[in-house]
C-alpha cells in the first residue's frame, strides 16, 4: 500500500521483504528525465556498480543529486545529465574531476552548485517531506548571486535573523554503497563517515543499496555496534551484492582507493582519444560489471 505523504511510488516496507536484485535491475526500474541521488563522497563509497549499470543504459536527461566524485564525471562523459545539483565534484586525491570540468566549460548541463550545509539540509527537508529548511550558509557568499532561485527567509521570533531557505532536495531514486547489508535492507557502514547515505535513501521515493558483501540480519551486529546500520529496511526498495562495486572509489575498510587506477581514469579523461580507448576497455556498452572488475584486474596485472 502506499504510504500517505511518502510518495506515489513507496510502498509500505515495514515487513521482511526479500529485496535483492541485480545491478541492472536496478537500471531497469529507472528512466530518463528522473532526479537522481548518489550516495557517498568525492571518490569515497561511491555505488559505482549501479552508476556503471546506469552507463550501460540508455537513460538520458537525468537531475543529478550528489556530493560528487566520479559518479558525476561518467554520467557527463555519457551525456547524461541534464542538471546536477552538487556542493563539489572532486576526486579527492585530484582535487576536481576532470570530466566535470570539460562538461562545465562547454555548459553541457545546467549546475545547482551550493555550500556543503546547504546541500544536507537540502536532503534533511526532503527526508522530512518538507518544502525546504532555513540555513545561515549561503548568507554572503556568491551562493545566492549564481542561484537566483533561491529565496531568503525572516525568523517570526524576536531575533528577526534572515536564513536562506534551502529547498527539499527530493528525488525519484536514490544509489548508494554500504559495506554490509541484508537481503531485507538493513546497510551497514564500517568506515570513519555516513556520508549522508542514510539521508539519500530517507529523501527518495525509492532507494537501492549496493554492498560488498551481503550476510543474514544477525551478523550485522555480531562483531558491529547497533548505531553503524545506517540504512533502515523500511527505506529501501532493493539490495545489490556487489563486492568491490565502489571501485575505483574508497569503501574503508574493505579497501582503499585505487589510486593507480584513479590516474589513468584522469589521464585518459584529458584526452579525447584517450578516453574512448578507456571506455571500450573497462566500459563497453555491452559489458557488465564481472566484465569491468575482470578488465581491471588484468589492467593491475600489466602495471606490475
Amino acid at each position: 500500500m502506499t504510504v500517505t505523504g511518502i510518495g506515489t511510488d513507496r510502498t509500505d516496507r515495514t515487513d521482511k521483504t526479500d529485496k535483492t536484485m541485480t545491478a541492472q535491475d536496478v537500471a531497469s526500474r529507472l528512466s530518463s528525465g528522473m532526479t537522481i541521488g548518489i550516495g557517498g563522497w568525492g571518490s569515497r563509497r561511491k555505488p559505482m556498480a549501479l552508476v556503471r549499470a546506469l552507463l550501460r543504459s540508455p537513460i538520458t536527461d537525468l537531475t543529478v543529486v550528489s556530493y560528487g566524485g566520479p559518479d558525476v564525471g561518467l554520467l557527463a562523459a555519457a551525456g547524461k545529465i541534464r542538471k546536477l545539483v552538487a556542493a563539489f565534484a572532486t576526486l579527492d586525491s585530484i582535487p576536481l574531476e576532470p570530466h566535470f570540468r570539460a562538461a562545465r566549460q562547454r555548459g553541457a548541463f545546467e549546475l545547482m552548485e551550493v555550500d556543503e550545509a546547504m546541500f544536507m539540509w537540502g536532503l534533511h527537508a526532503a527526508a522530512n517531506r518538507l518544502p525546504f529548511l532555513p540555513v545561515r550558509a549561503g548568507i554572503g557568499s556568491d551562493v545566492m548571486r549564481v542561484n537566483p532561485g533561491l529565496r531568503t527567509v525572516t525568523s517570526p521570533y524576536a531575533d528577526g535573523e534572515e536564513f536562506v531557505a534551502m529547498p527539499a532536495l527530493r528525488m525519484d531514486a536514490a544509489l548508494v554503497h554500504m559495506n554490509r547489508a541484508d537481503r531485507f535492507g538493513n546497510g551497514q557502514y564500517l568506515g570513519p563517515d555516513p556520508y549522508f547515505d542514510d539521508l539519500f535513501c530517507e529523501a527518495a521515493d525509492n532507494a537501492y543499496v549496493s554492498c560488498e558483501r551481503l550476510v543474514e540480519t544477525a551478523e550485522l551486529t555480531e562483531k558491529a555496534a547497533p548505531q553503524t546500520l545506517l540504512v533502515k529496511r523500511h527505506s529501501v526498495t532493493g539490495v545489490v551484492e556487489t563486492p568491490n562495486g565502489a571501485h575505483f572509489t574508497s569503501c574503508a575498510p574493505d579497501h582503499p582507493r585505487d589510486e593507480a587506477f584513479q590516474k589513468a581514469y584522469a589521464t585518459a579523461a584529458a584526452d579525447p582519444d584517450a578516453w574512448a580507448a578507456f571506455s571500450d576497455r573497462f566500459l563497453p556498452a555491452q559489458g557488465d560489471e564481472k566484465s569491468y572488475q575482470s578488465a581491471v584486474q588484468a589492467w593491475h596485472e600489466e602495471q606490475k
